[in-house]
C-alpha cells in the first residue's frame, strides 16, 4: 500500500491504524475489513482504519455499560479532573491534530488551528468547570427533583469538523458521567485516533470513552439500534437523523439531533453593506461552505441590492483555492469526490432553474488535482427554488431582494431548516426585533462572536435538543422527583 502523505504533515502513527479502543485497550477488530483514508486535496489515500462491524458494537457497549456504574458515581471534582487531564493531552497534540484535519478533510491549516482545533479545545475547558459543578437539586414542593446522567450514549458525528463536532458531544456526556462509544466518520477517521491516543494518555478510566470506525449503515446503524444505548447523539443529514430516530423508537431511546441548515442573512437597508457582505461571505465559505450554519442564503434590499452583488462579486475574488498548507490559500477542497459532484449538481440546477450567475460556476478554474469546486454565487434567486431550499454544503451562496422587513421575514422562514441566521442594522433594537422572528436556533446581529456557552441546536428540521455549555449538558441528564 502506498501512502502519499509525507510524515511532515501526517504523524507516522497514523498512516496504520488497525485497532479499536474498547475497555480502555487498544483491541483488534472482529472483521479484518479496512476503510481507506484520502487526502482530499490530492485524492491520494493517506491511511487506513478498521471497517467497524455490530459485533464490534456490541463489544464497545458492554464495556460503557460496564464502566457507567463507577464513572456515573464518580464525584464532580474527580470528573473534572479527568476532563482537565485529557485537555492537557489534547493542547499537547494540537499541532499534529491541525495537520491531520488540513490532511484527511483540506481544511486551510490556518482555519484548522483556530477554528477546527482551537474552537472544541475552549469546548473542552468550558467542560472542566462544568463538571465541577455538582447538580442543583430542586425542590417543588414535597418533591426533590434531582439530576442523573441518562447511561451509555452513542455518539456518531460527521466529517465537517472531525474534532468539535465530537468533543461537542463527548465533552458534556462525560461531565454528566455518561459513558459513551464513538462512532466518527469515515471519511476524516484519523482525527478520532490522535483524540483516543490523548484519552489513553490521560488515563481516563477503562470503558468510559470507546472508540468504532465503520460506515454509517453498519456501524453507526447498530449504533442507533442497540438495546443497551441509551441516547444516541447524532450531527449530520436530516435524512439520516430521520433514520437513527425510526431506529431509536424501536426502544423508546432518547435521540440528541443536530442537522441540517439552509440559514438567511438578513441585511436590512440602513446597515454597514461592507461589513455585511465581507462577514456574509466569509460566513457561507467558511470550510468550504461545509458547515451546517452557513448563512447560505444572502437577503438584501432591493434598494442596495446591485451594490450588494458588486461587494460580494470582489469578495468572492480573494478566495484563492489550494493546497491547504499554502498560507496564501483561504478555501480547500470538498471532502470526497462524491461531494463535489453532489455540489456542481446543485450549480448545474440552478442555473437552469434561471438564477444568474454573479462568481464561480461550473467553468471557472480550479486545481488539476483534488476535490475542488471553485467558490460560486447567484443572484435573482426564487426564494422557492431548490438552491433557496436544499442544502448544498458547498461554497455556493444564493442572493435573494427583498422590498421591506416583513418580506425578509417570510423569505428567511420560508424553510424546512432553522438552525441558525444573521439579522444586520445600524438599529441594533430593530435588529433584536427581527432576530425574534426568525424560527431558527441561533441568529447573529451585526457579525456578533460565536458563543461555545450558549445553547446550539436547531427548530424544524434542522434537529432535537442542544449543544453546548448547560444547556448541552442537561441533553445527558434524566429528571428524577422523589416525593418526600
Amino acid at each position: 500500500m502506498d501512502l502519499a502523505a509525507p510524515p511532515s504533515l501526517l504523524p507516522d502513527s497514523l498512516r496504520l491504524r488497525r485497532h479499536l479502543h474498547v475497555g480502555g485497550e487498544w483491541t483488534p477488530p472482529a472483521d479484518a475489513g479496512l476503510i481507506d483514508v484520502e487526502n482530499p486535496s490530492t485524492g491520494e489515500l493517506i491511511g487506513q482504519v478498521p471497517a467497524g462491524t455490530p459485533a464490534d458494537v456490541d463489544r464497545a457497549v458492554a464495556a460503557a455499560r460496564a464502566a457507567f456504574p463507577g464513572w456515573s458515581a464518580a464525584t464532580p471534582a474527580e470528573r473534572s479532573a479527568h476532563l482537565d487531564r485529557l485537555h492537557a493531552a489534547l493542547t499537547a497534540r494540537a499541532d499534529d491534530l491541525a495537520r491531520t484535519i488540513a490532511v484527511e478533510l483540506g481544511s486551510p491549516l490556518k482555519l484548522a488551528t483556530r477554528m477546527q482545533v482551537g474552537l472544541p479545545l475552549t469546548v473542552l475547558r468550558d467542560h472542566v468547570a462544568l463538571a465541577a459543578r455538582a447538580p442543583v437539586d430542586e425542590t417543588i414542593g414535597n418533591s426533590l427533583v434531582v439530576r442523573e446522567p441518562v447511561g451509555v450514549v452513542g455518539a456518531i458525528t460527521p466529517w465537517n469538523y472531525p474534532l468539535h463536532q465530537v468533543m461537542a458531544k463527548l465533552a458534556p456526556a462525560l461531565a454528566a458521567g455518561c459513558t459513551v462509544v464513538l462512532k466518527p466518520s469515515e471519511l476524516t477517521p484519523l482525527t478520532a485516533y490522535l483524540l483516543f491516543d490523548a484519552v489513553t494518555e490521560a488515563g481516563l478510566p477503562p470503558g468510559v470513552l470507546n472508540l468504532v470506525p465503520g460506515t454509517g449503515p453498519v456501524v453507526g446503524e447498530a449504533l442507533a439500534g442497540h438495546p443497551d444505548v441509551d441516547l444516541v447523539s447524532f450531527t449530520g443529514s436530516t435524512a439520516t437523523g430521520a433514520r437513527i430516530m425510526r431506529l431509536a423508537a424501536d426502544r423508546i431511546a432518547r435521540v440528541a439531533l443536530e442537522l441540517g441548515g439552509k440559514s438567511a442573512n438578513v441585511i436590512l437597508p440602513d446597515a454597514d453593506l461592507g461589513t455585511a457582505v465581507k462577514v456574509g461571505v466569509g460566513n457561507a465559505l467558511l470550510n468550504s461552505g461545509q458547515t451546517c450554519t452557513a448563512w447560505t442564503r444572502m437577503l438584501v434590499h432591493s434598494d442596495r441590492y446591485d451594490e450588494a452583488l458588486h461587494l460580494i462579486a470582489t469578495a468572492v475574488a480573494g478566495y484563492r483555492l489550494g493546497d491547504p498548507f499554502d498560507p496564501a490559500t483561504r478555501l480547500g477542497p470538498l471532502v470526497s469526490g462524491a461531494q463535489a459532484e453532489r455540489v456542481r449538481g446543485h450549480i448545474d440546477r440552478a442555473l437552469a432553474d434561471g438564477a444568474r450567475l454573479v462568481a464561480g460556476g461550473p467553468d471557472a478554474p480550479v486545481p488539476t488535482r483534488g476535490h475542488f469546486v471553485a467558490p460560486t454565487v447567484f443572484a435573482d434567486v426564487r426564494p422557492d427554488s431548490a438552491l433557496a431550499q436544499e442544502e448544498v454544503f458547498g461554497p455556493v451562496l444564493a442572493v435573494i431582494p427583498f422590498a421591506d422587513t416583513d418580506e425578509a421575514v417570510d423569505i428567511a422562514n420560508n424553510s424546512k431548516y432553522g438552525l441558525a441566521g444573521a439579522v444586520w442594522s445600524a438599529d441594533t433594537d430593530a435588529a433584536l426585533a427581527v432576530a425574534r422572528r426568525l424560527r431558527t436556533g441561533a441568529v447573529d446581529i451585526n457579525g456578533a462572536p460565536f458563543n461555545p456557552l450558549a445553547p446550539f441546536g436547531g427548530y424544524k428540521q434542522s434537529g432535537l435538543g442542544r449543544e453546548l455549555g448547560v444547556h448541552g449538558l442537561a441533553e445527558f441528564c434524566e429528571l428524577k422527583a422523589i416525593q418526600r
